[in-house]
């Protein structure tokens, strides 16, 4: 089973009251195929359609007519028509979708008007046209895909006022409604109280988090090793070139010290030659020191060098 049925498969277990079941309902519906005389649900999982068949029965004390078909993609799973063609007025009524015979795009206020309906509303949206990305994919993603752009404005004001910095794209015909920060993400799952996907999600996170940490603490020690070799081999090419023209004696007795170990010490830090130098002469010189008299050694090497172009 994917992460996102994973998800839906456990919220569809929780204990709810009636009036959240309403408003669970309500979103359900709002995001089906719908008239004042049916109201058809479809979903390839059939956990969910076993749960709203459950809701309905329960809500409204009918049973709602089940068929299934298979699928017309290329992956042929089958698809699940829930049908309700009786009190289909009543049921739209209450459930805050209908208004002087006409179909609401926004429902009524009822349906979400304090936090846990808000939740509650959500969660079945998420259940009917929602997907959610397993945490040990490339990328972090969760969406829910609606048909009207002002129902998108609408889901996405309900999921801000959690902060979840939801966003909205348009998808062909429809409006899709999405995160993709992976702190938001678990987030939102905290707020439909998927606690057990939270959990693995979170774990998951963390664990890419860290490993991902690691990969650039150790890209970024590789490259400072790769700088200090490149500068200590550069170093030594400039004594050498200083030495096959003269020797050491065109540097001062200091710079000679600090030259002598280059050589010596050729793979060397510039930290690790500092304490070389310091403790085998007994005179202490820093990082700071041992960098000022590389300079001068270097600024010599690239005067010989000009001087010998110069003569080309």
């Amino acid at each position: 089973m994917s992460f996102t049925g994973e998800v839906k498969l456990e919220i569809t277990n929780l204990e709810t009251i009636e009036t959240e079941k309403i408003s669970e309902l309500s979103a359900i519906i709002h995001n089906s195929d719908i008239t004042l005389t049916s109201i058809k649900i479809s979903s390839e999982n059939n956990n969910i359609i076993r749960h709203i068949y459950s809701l309905i029965k329960e809500l409204y004390g009918i049973t709602p007519k089940v068929v299934v078909r298979r699928g017309y993609n290329y992956s042929k799973k089958y698809i699940y028509f829930l049908e309700i063609n009786y009190k289909v007025f009543d049921i739209l009524n209450d459930l805050g979708i209908l208004n002087n015979n006409q179909i609401l795009t926004i429902p009524k206020d009822f349906i979400y008007d304090d936090d846990s309906l808000t939740r509650a509303y959500i969660k079945g949206i998420f259940l009917l046209v929602g997907s959610i990305n397993d945490p040990k994919k490339s990328r972090y993603h969760l969406e829910m895909l609606v048909n009207t752009e002002e129902y998108a404005y609408f889901i996405r004001d309900l999921l801000n006022k959690y902060d979840l910095n939801s966003k909205i794209l348009k998808r062909d015909s429809k409006f899709m409604i999405y995160m993709k920060e992976a702190e938001k993400i678990g987030d939102f799952l905290r707020l439909i109280n998927a606690f057990n996907s939270l959990l693995y999600y979170e774990d998951i996170r963390i664990y890419r988090d860290h490993k991902n940490m690691t990969n650039r603490l150790n890209n970024c020690e590789q490259a400072n090793i790769d700088k200090i070799i490149a500068t200590a081999n550069n170093q030594v090419n400039d004594i050498e070139l200083i030495m096959s023209i003269g020797g050491l004696d065109l540097l001062d007795e200091k710079e000679q010290v600090v030259a002598n170990y280059r050589m010596k010490y050729k793979d060397a830090s510039l930290l690790e030659l500092s304490e070389i130098i310091s403790l085998e002469t007994g005179n202490k010189i820093t990082k700071s020191g041992v960098n000022h008299r590389m300079k001068k050694i270097t600024d010599l090497a690239s005067r010989i060098r000009n001087k010998e172009n110069n003569k080309k």
